[in-house]
């Protein structure tokens, strides 16, 4: 693969969580084979794609209908995660909607008082560089995800430990 090259796949799945083991395995499998990502960030990385797409499955798509995962890879730039729904689940929003509860969430001072709901937040906004929430033409949202390969911060695209020196007084 040259360096400038841009690989994109994707993959549409009836909405049914039966199938979500082969997209986590997929997506396990390309982080593992196209990123300098240690074990637990292609972990993590994993565990943002299940979100994105069990969200789908749940709140946007109806049963008997579709989600879309698209990957998109840069070499050394950046890996890109979309994941669209229908618009015909019970509980679907439009992307202001989605975006206004992502940022009152992300508030430190934003108290989870339930079992669920955490994932939007804890999950896919702590383990992923940009989020962006947008109403697809033909109904439904598309949510997309990046990661970047190469942060100034991190070295192989993972943080760094900070050298901490402790002064006794």
């Amino acid at each position: 693969m040259e360096d400038n090259t841009k690989t994109k796949i994707t993959i549409t799945l009836p909405t049914n969580a039966y199938f979500m083991s082969g997209i986590r395995d997929f997506t396990l499998n390309m982080i593992k084979n196209t990123t300098n990502f240690e074990e637990k960030w292609a972990f993590r990385f994993q565990s943002v794609v299940d979100e994105l797409c069990n969200n789908a499955i749940e709140y946007g798509s109806s049963p008997g209908s579709e989600i879309r995962i698209t990957f998109m890879y840069a070499k050394d730039d950046y890996l890109e995660i979309d994941v669209e729904d229908t618009g015909t689940g019970k509980n679907r929003m439009k992307a202001a909607e989605l975006q206004k509860l992502f940022d009152e969430r992300r508030e430190p001072a934003y108290q989870f008082t339930g079992i669920r709901g955490r994932g939007l937040v804890k999950i896919i906004g702590e383990w992923s560089d940009e989020i962006k929430f947008e109403d697809r033409a033909e109904g439904g949202l598309r949510v997309s995800v990046k990661k970047f390969l190469k942060d100034p911060r991190f070295k192989s695209g993972l943080p760094q430990k900070a050298e901490t020196i402790v002064l006794n007084s």
